[in-house]
């Protein structure tokens, strides 16, 4: 498995998947702008490899965009399809290369999330996570019904919410956790258990509480769009899907759980990185913050005394 860093690593994983396939790739689409990726599948169709695109039926950008991009993919020779609209969102992120290797990611494929956003994803060739991804494209291709089986393979709303009630829960000395909008009471409910057992939650993103035991910081000098989660420094989360309701329960939301020690010590890492600097620039802000106070404070002592 490949711990994929974004920006750092930028598009050259995935780039590099469109390159090597040599029969197929299936890839789930939300939002697209990059024409790198969409000349490289387009010359994959030029070797002969059978692409296949899955698109979400909507997003914020509107019908004509999707639209678009439906027609020039079609004019490439890529097999284009458009999901239901029975959820409120496909919001999916993954690509599959030969049946083998599993693309995962949390970020969509524009300039402002490649360049811009810190994201994960993972490269994996897993046979239980591509084997249960391509069933679960191959239904939604379709418009079949999913059941999911692998227990590693989270999928709102199919199992999401158990999924990661589960993973939460096992926590016994830290969970470090990325997300733009921790809201779902219940999540809540166990991350403040977590924190009452004795577990460090750290959480860089929002968190729908105040007062809370959990610490949280903002991210600084990237945008945010990842759902990740670190527990124990052992395993991991990376995904879709945020702990708030609308994504574990009424939105196609995919991510994995996986136990990776490479991966997940540099994930580690790299939170490790963006929760020290949040916090240095939270002590810059504060202590910027009373230098007026105190300036006033003697300017006042000075005319007490006088």
């Amino acid at each position: 498995m490949k711990l994929w860093v974004m920006p750092d690593d930028g598009l050259e994983p995935l780039l590099k998947g469109i390159h090597s396939a040599q029969s197929s790739i299936d890839i789930m689409i939300f939002r697209f702008d990059r024409k790198d990726v969409e000349g490289a599948l387009a010359r994959a169709v030029s070797r002969g490899v059978a692409v296949r695109a899955l698109v979400a039926h909507a997003n914020k950008a509107g019908e004509d965009g999707l639209r678009q991009l439906e027609q020039r993919l079609l004019a490439a020779g890529v097999s284009v399809a458009r999901t239901a609209d029975d959820l409120v969102r496909y919001h999916a992120k993954l690509m599959i290369v030969d049946r083998h290797d599993l693309y995962l990611f949390a970020f969509n494929l524009t300039s402002l999330d490649t360049e811009r956003t810190r994201s994960f994803g993972i490269v994996t060739s897993d046979r239980t996570l591509v084997q249960e991804t391509m069933k679960l494209f191959e239904a939604d291709t379709k418009r079949l019904s999913y059941s999911p089986r692998a227990r590693t393979l989270v999928v709102s709303p199919a199992n999401a919410r158990k999924r990661l009630a589960a993973f939460i829960r096992g926590a016994k000395s830290e969970l470090l956790i990325y997300d733009p909008a921790v809201s779902d009471p219940a999540m809540i409910r166990l991350l403040e258990e977590r924190c009452r057992a004795g577990v460090t939650v750290r959480i860089i993103g929002r968190l729908a509480r105040r007062n809370s035991k959990c610490e949280v910081h903002k991210l600084h000098r990237l945008r945010l769009h990842t759902r990740t989660i670190i527990r124990d420094g052992r395993h991991a989360f990376v995904g879709s899907q945020s702990l708030r309701a609308a994504e574990l329960d009424t939105r196609r939301e995919v991510g994995a759980i996986f136990c990776d020690r490479t991966a997940v010590s540099r994930l580690a890492k790299v939170f490790q990185e963006d929760w020290q600097l949040a916090q240095s620039i939270k002590e810059q802000e504060r202590s910027e913050e009373r230098a007026p106070a105190e300036k006033v404070a003697r300017k006042l002592a000075k005319a007490v005394a006088k």
